[in-house]
C-alpha cells in the first residue's frame, strides 16, 4: 500500500465522521438574543455535548494533518 493511498483514505474517512459529528450537535442559534449577554444565561454544555465536542475537534484534527502530509508528500 503506498503512503499517498493511505492519507487519501484517513482523509475521506475522518471528513465524513467530520461531516457525521458535525450534523449530530444540537443548533446554537438565539437569534437577536445571541447579541446580548441573554444567551449565555442559560447556557450550558452537558456533559455529552463535550464529549461530542472532543469527538469532532479529534476527526477535524486527523483531516487537516492528512491533507498536510498529502501536500508535503505530493510536493
Amino acid at each position: 500500500m503506498k503512503i499517498t493511498t493511505f492519507f487519501y483514505a484517513l482523509q475521506i474517512i475522518s471528513a465524513l465522521f467530520s461531516i457525521l459529528l458535525v450534523l449530530l450537535h444540537s443548533p446554537k442559534g438565539d437569534g437577536i438574543a445571541s447579541i446580548g449577554a441573554a444567551s449565555q444565561l442559560f447556557s450550558s454544555q452537558k456533559s455529552t455535548e463535550k464529549g461530542l465536542n472532543k469527538v469532532t475537534y479529534f476527526f477535524v484534527g486527523i483531516f487537516v494533518l492528512s491533507s498536510f502530509m498529502l501536500g508535503y508528500i505530493l510536493k
